[in-house]
């Protein structure tokens, strides 16, 4: 079979799907900071960012950037009607307060159980950057991943235990990947949504960690 891998792109876009109107959401660095680009006019989601901003949009058009309006991941953005700024300091107590419905986070590995793997590889030669998501992961009510399901080299990145330094444990409530979408429940890795053109047997074996699927995808 020659499954329809998502770009980073339709990853982004299928989040935006499950992110319910008036929520609170913080977008990490890297792939999730894409999502500000894919969501719905039509629908009122409040985007928080670490560094101090409240209800930022999507990038602005070439020639209109604001050096000012920066994301985490110092992606110019754009400000929307209501929205504001504010010290950092500030920006951590609402996310170590409780106050973020969910945050969006990029993934070196996540666990069977939840653990999540995403500032340091322990590699010698790697650059550690834990950022804000340490707060992130035990602060907001819900904790989604977006990620590649492999590695480059190919290795999986959903695994029974990881093998990197852990950035929070049992936080992670969703994963979104290339090839499907996983809820981490009480039982197991549950698979609610596959590609098209993916098997249940070739995403287990692209996966280290027992997966079961939704009923609707038996």
């Amino acid at each position: 079979m020659n499954p329809q891998k998502r770009s980073r792109e339709d990853i982004a876009r299928r989040v935006t799907q499950d992110i319910p109107e008036g929520a609170y959401v913080n977008l990490g660095i890297g792939l999730p900071t894409k999502i500000a680009a894919y969501l719905p006019a039509d629908k009122e989601i409040f985007l928080h960012s670490e560094n101090g901003l409240l209800a930022f949009g999507p990038p602005p058009p070439k020639g209109e950037e604001d050096p000012d309006l920066i994301n985490a991941g110092k992606e110019f953005v754009t400000l929307l009607q209501g929205g504001c700024f504010f010290h950092h300091g500030d920006s951590f107590t609402m996310m170590r307060g409780g106050h973020l419905d969910i945050c969006v986070l990029g993934a070196f590995q996540v666990s069977a159980q939840g653990d999540l793997a995403n500032w340091h590889t322990g590699a010698p030669d790697a650059i550690p950057s834990v950022g804000g998501a340490m707060d992130l992961a035990v602060g907001a009510k819900k904790v989604w991943v977006a990620m590649e399901h492999t590695s480059r080299s190919g290795e999986p990145k959903v695994v029974e235990t990881l093998s990197y330094p852990a950035t929070g444990l049992r936080c992670v409530d969703r994963i979104y990947t290339d090839l499907c979408v996983l809820d981490i429940t009480e039982q197991g890795l549950l698979v609610t949504e596959m590609v098209e053109g993916l098997s249940f047997a070739e995403l287990q074996n692209l996966t280290a960690a027992p997966l079961s699927a939704a009923e609707h995808l038996k």
